[in-house]
């Protein structure tokens, strides 16, 4: 309900920032927005919002509605009451839609919708003004004394022992916005800035443990340090750094104390913010600062971040025994698990769950969602974006709230526990299901499948009139899988594998040159120890059948991005090789499935596995 009305929240924060009387220019006519926007404004939208999850834009209206009866029942701004009244008046308008379909006479629908709305959304607004504003009020000034009474004992720095780890299992969101957001604007109301802003969204923290990893451990998890630093510090998507704390779940003290840290020093030089930063940048931080104020929340920032490094230091240095890249691994896996493991503990979501629509002649648009549409999926469509200009298809990637899917999306990318939802509001797309926004290989496998399906339509028409005995050719046989080969160079591997296509009579010769070109251009690992090379544009021609050949090479073969143990040679006509990269994206995204797949020395059960 929150997260896509952040935008108001800093719009507000801005101008409280800027116009109130111990603003950066105080001017007492823009001030006057302030207490209209805190009270009326922000918990509408929230009761709105929480409303139309509930029931689409109708259970919006109703939430609204209800929500104003709580707001102007009570005197501080009512965003506890909003979350509770916005969700209730949809689900009540909700279920007297469900009564009342089908026994409404023809012509008077609009008649019955809207009075049905509007006496709903009266008895609501009353009842919240009447009995329920006053409950959630004294809940409130429960809990408001309640944190008074920890400021007044010194003890807000001990938060850090639930909010870090908290954190770390994904929590953040609800500590943010769900606790520390509604009493921060309530504080914001009387002193003009908050100190609860801050406890959740300081990057010092984990800055700290990103910075030990890159200075003291090795291999992997220092190579993508920086980047993680730059992700997390300057882009604000704290989830980065998780996984770091995962691989070595005793750095949770290292977060802890840096928290602590952070905390006292905050509280110690009245450091406090306007509004909620968010994403937890530090540009943000400095945007949500009050005149005067930066550098107590710098200082904070800085400490913390410092005591962090220090302990996390200690035990990184001490573990003389880490297999970075294992570890980081399992790690990642860990992080995937806390955002959205299914019940039945089947984890190998499928990355791509859907059929191509038959009315896709070509793709034109893609999109990536999620709960507020910015964060995780922009940073997915930014990835995917890339990848695709790389390899010269232009086509319309961008990130949207889950409620905002365009009518028109071919393709929707969200996490796997979100898919349920995207489906209802896009049934028209084809939804992919993902674990992991930035770590992931579907991106490489689905830049190949957008391909194949743009380059559909020309294949038929050019495709050559094929002989009855290469139509009846099968797309992998047994003697296509080459098991415990010794190690070689990337470009012999290729060679090899697509050897064996031109010697099955797949493929023209020429087709392995095209391979190498084009492992030369863009690599054709897609992660967990496999590569895909195949051939791409002009080489199509050069293809007679769909078909792959698989090589095993137990000691590994450097490719660009990593090293792969499984060497799978693609060549396919059409979209007949889709399947089977389906089918690869499950066994990818299943690291103790990888593992096997690189390690047995049976060729049936390969073959079964892919072709079953």
């Amino acid at each position: 309900m929150v997260m896509p009305n952040i935008g108001a929240f800093i719009a507000w924060g801005l101008i409280t920032a800027f116009f109130i009387p111990t603003g950066w220019i105080p001017n007492e006519s823009f001030g006057s927005l302030v207490g209209p926007m805190i009270k009326f404004l922000l918990p509408l939208l929230i009761g709105y919002t929480g409303g139309k999850i509930v029931a689409g834009t109708r259970g919006g209206v109703l939430g609204a509605i209800a929500t104003m009866g709580i707001i102007v029942g009570a005197d501080i701004p009512m965003f506890i009451g909003a979350m509770i009244m916005g969700p209730l008046g949809g689900y009540l308008i909700k279920k007297l839609d469900e009564i009342f379909e089908g026994k409404i006479p023809a012509g008077f629908e609009m008649l019955v919708n809207n009075f049905s709305a509007g006496i709903v959304g009266a008895l609501l607004a009353i009842i919240a003004y009447q009995a329920i504003g006053p409950v959630v009020l004294g809940l409130n000034n429960i809990l408001k004394a309640g944190v008074e009474a920890i400021v007044n004992a010194g003890l807000l720095p001990l938060t850090s022992l639930f909010i870090e780890p908290g954190k770390i299992l994904f929590l953040n969101n609800a500590i943010n916005h769900g606790v520390l957001g509604p009493l921060g604007i309530q504080e914001v109301n009387e002193l003009g800035k908050s100190i609860f802003f801050l406890l959740e969204t300081n990057p010092g923290p984990g800055l700290g443990i990103l910075l030990a990893y890159w200075a003291f451990s090795k291999g992997t998890v220092k190579q993508s340090s920086p980047g993680a630093i730059i992700i997390h510090f300057f882009g604000g998507i704290h989830e980065i750094y998780f996984p770091y704390v995962l691989m070595k779940p005793i750095l949770v003290l290292a977060v802890i104390a840096g928290g602590i840290s952070g905390v006292f020093t905050f509280n110690l030089f009245g450091a406090g913010l306007v509004a909620t930063p968010s994403p937890g940048s530090i540009f943000a931080l400095m945007a949500m600062t009050p005149r005067g104020g930066w550098f107590s929340v710098l200082l904070g920032v800085v400490v913390s971040a410092v005591v962090s490094f220090l302990v996390a230091s200690i035990f990184i240095k001490k573990s003389d025994d880490i297999e970075d890249e294992e570890e980081l691994r399992s790690a990642k896996e860990r992080v995937q698990n806390l955002k959205g493991k299914t019940e039945d503990g089947d984890d190998n979501s499928l990355l791509f769950n859907g059929e191509i629509k038959a009315n896709f002649q070509d793709i034109k648009k893609i999109i990536f969602a999620c709960d507020a549409g910015m964060g995780s999926s922009a940073m997915g469509a930014s990835r995917l974006r890339n990848k695709l200009n790389k390899v010269g298809l232009d086509i319309e990637v961008s990130n949207k709230a889950i409620e905002d899917i365009p009518e028109d999306a071919q393709i929707v990318v969200t996490h796997e526990s979100l898919t349920d939802r995207a489906k209802n509001i896009a049934p028209q797309a084809e939804h992919i299901s993902i674990q992991d926004f930035i770590q992931t290989p579907a991106y490489d496998l689905l830049v190949e499948r957008v391909r194949a399906i743009n380059n559909q339509a020309e294949e038929s028409a050019n495709s050559r009139e094929e002989s009855e005995e290469i139509k009846e050719l099968p797309i992998l046989k047994k003697e296509n899988i080459r098991l415990g080969l010794e190690s070689i160079d990337r470009d012999q591997a290729i060679r090899m594998a697509g050897q064996i296509l031109v010697d099955e009579g797949y493929v023209e010769e020429d087709y392995i040159d095209a391979m190498l070109e084009r492992e030369r251009e863009l690599t054709t690992y897609v992660g967990q120890g496999v590569a895909i090379p195949h051939g791409v544009g002009a080489a199509k021609k050069e293809i007679k059948k769909t078909g792959i050949s698989i090589l095993q090479f137990p000691e590994g073969i450097a490719f660009e991005d990593g090293t792969a143990y499984l060497v799978i040679g693609i060549a396919g006509l059409g979209n007949e090789h889709l399947k089977i990269l389906a089918s690869l994206s499950e066994l990818v995204e299943d690291t103790e499935m990888a593992k096997k797949l690189w390690e047995t020395d049976d060729l049936d059960y390969i073959y079964e596995l892919f072709t079953v």
